[in-house]
């Protein structure tokens, strides 16, 4: 974060919080694969600079992490026009994609937020603002800034952004402050690459008492200092293990790198040119034939004697085991969420499946995630309501299918759900709950073809008066 940001802030009153900071900064260094001075630039014994190999497993975890919180659906209430209304603007923000994005950052930096503002809209004589089309803006841990926190609510924050306009240099500070009335006032603050204030560029919007941002953050309670207001990054927790996972990645390189067959070939057995040097027929022979100066092998019964170095696989998988199983226990979903059977990986989409117990962790991060679905989508209702003079119903209830099929084997799911049907057909709900999973049937269509099925005399389900 800019220092002028800072300093802006700190002129309002408001600390910046720069050790979270540099926690977040930290943990995006390994997400993002990045190299480690202090870790993975190494010199040797005579001095010479080498790097370590990376594999990057930070952002595996992290992707799997998301994978388990996917949203498939948002449903905006029982009022059709609402839902409708809600869905159309999530899909023009591209809210889906962008949420999967964000929970996969928020597994990795612990934080994430998104705050509703209104693009071209029209300022009335008495500076009110009207009409508009109402925008997302998806903010990451780097640019979020809580400013005050309320029994670990965040109730007023910044962000801050860097980008190009007109192509030149501008950070964007947008803060989020209640008035004495309890109403959240906006301000939006442009500067230069210089960190000028550009005064002409600012902006003052009275809001409501509903709050404009929305937070997503870890459901891991954070127990790391000087963090209020943010959620826990699960990577900062597992950096110890992360490059321990690096240096097995670099112990298994080395003995593949240095996995080429060596032939020592005695003197007598070959040729020379003019200048005294060996002459190898290929490429290929170069590499693999190394000449003894003398006329002397170790074993000197052999005038050619081959070296096969050895490649660790089964020490290095056992080393491999233990850093995984380590690192499944700290991102929260047992020890095996990664292990190696029989020569394969297998992640914690599939395991969580079998072990019903480790879905805790995910059941927390889906609460959170429903929390933050909710705000931005009040927010955005108020936001019509407010600047587009509808009438919508802040209160509706809102909801949030979550996509199971990383965590469910679909299958056997069908299978139950038949399985029922035929023990209880006294249950026809049973049997019209499956046709509408089986076949991706609305309920009034799979009703149509069960009482279809029931009138026929010839069908096996056939029931009795």
């Amino acid at each position: 974060m800019e220092n002028f940001v800072e300093t802006y802030l700190n002129g309002k009153g408001y600390n910046v919080n720069s050790k979270a900071q540099a926690v977040i900064k930290e943990c995006d260094n390994w997400y993002a694969n990045r190299v480690i001075e202090d870790f993975h630039e190494r010199t040797t014994v005579h001095g010479t600079p080498y790097q370590l190999n990376r594999m990057g497993f930070a952002k595996r975890c992290c992707a799997d992490d998301a994978n388990l919180c996917e949203i498939a659906e948002v449903n905006g209430g029982n009022n059709k026009e609402q839902h409708e209304y809600l869905v159309d603007i999530l899909a023009q923000n591209r809210f889906l994609p962008m949420f999967r994005k964000q929970i996969e950052s928020v597994s990795a930096k612990g934080t994430a937020a998104c705050y509703v503002r209104l693009d071209n809209a029209d300022i009335m004589s008495d500076n009110t603002v009207r009409g508009g089309n109402i925008r997302l803006n998806y903010v990451s841990a780097e640019n979020f800034i809580p400013l005050t926190v309320e029994n670990d609510e965040v109730t007023e924050a910044a962000v801050a952004g860097t980008g190009l306009v007109g192509g030149k240099v501008r950070t964007t500070v947008v803060d989020f402050v209640k008035d004495e009335h309890g109403n959240y006032v906006s301000e939006t603050n442009v500067f230069d690459e210089y960190g000028t204030l550009l005064p002409d560029m600012t902006t003052v919007v009275q809001l409501g008492s509903v709050k404009p941002f929305a937070v997503l953050r870890n459901a891991e309670v954070n127990n790391i200092d000087h963090m209020m207001g943010y959620g826990y990054p699960k990577v900062y927790g597992a950096i110890g293990i992360l490059k321990a996972v690096d240096l097995c990645f670099n112990v298994l390189f080395g003995d593949l790198d240095k996995a080429d067959k060596l032939v020592l070939v005695n003197e007598l057995l070959c040729k020379f040119d003019e200048a005294g040097n060996p002459i190898t027929p290929n490429e290929q022979v170069k590499k693999t034939f190394v000449l003894l100066g003398g006329e002397k092998l170790p074993d000197q019964k052999e005038l050619v004697q081959e070296i096969n170095p050895e490649i660790r696989v089964d020490s290095i998988t056992k080393s491999f085991e233990l850093c995984l199983s380590l690192l499944s226990s700290m991102f929260g979903y047992g020890t095996k969420k990664y292990s190696f059977e029989n020569g394969q990986i297998k992640t914690a989409t599939e395991y969580a499946g079998e072990r019903q117990d480790a879905m805790q962790e995910l059941n927390k991060q889906r609460t959170e995630a429903e929390n933050y679905v909710r705000d931005i989508c009040k927010a955005v209702l108020w936001f019509s309501n407010t600047f587009q003079e509808t009438n919508w119903d802040l209160d509706e209830e809102i909801t949030v299918d979550f996509d199971d099929s990383y965590v469910t084997d679909r299958q056997s799911e069908l299978e139950s759900k038949r399985a029922d049907a035929l023990s209880f057909r006294e249950i026809p709900m049973l049997t019209i709950w499956y046709l509408m999973d089986r076949y991706q049937l609305s309920e009034k269509e799979a009703t149509k073809y069960y009482q279809e099925g029931q009138a026929d005399p010839d069908t096996d389900d056939e029931t009795e008066d």
